[in-house]
């Protein structure tokens, strides 16, 4: 885990240095396009991030209240509706990111 962390840290730190390297000097247009496109590189990530964070939430939640249920039948029911509304809620977390990203990408 700590591997990968600093491989992580590494490669952040790289593009951060990177970016201003490869900068253009000029006029608005060039300045534009890299705005955009880094606000469609932003969007793309919080849309991979969200679904990646929403999947695991999901699965975990999903996993837990199963294995309750295994482990004790008879409370399906106290344990099947808090789950759907967990669901439910991290499922709206994933979608309010899309929009947020959709919001960056300036569709909006």
């Amino acid at each position: 885990m700590k591997k990968m962390m600093r491989q992580c840290l590494v490669f952040c730190g790289t593009a951060m240095v990177a970016m201003p390297a490869f900068a253009q000097m000029g006029g608005a247009p060039a300045n534009e396009f890299s705005q955009q496109a880094i606000s469609y590189l932003a969007a793309g990530l919080a849309i991979g991030i969200a679904a990646f964070g929403g999947a695991l939430g999901q699965g975990k939640a999903s996993a837990t209240a199963l294995d309750g249920i295994a482990r004790n039948p008879n409370a399906s029911g106290k344990i099947f509706t808090p789950m759907l509304l967990g669901l439910a809620l991290i499922e709206s977390l994933v979608l309010y990111a899309f929009v947020i990203a959709l919001k960056l990408a300036g569709f909006f």
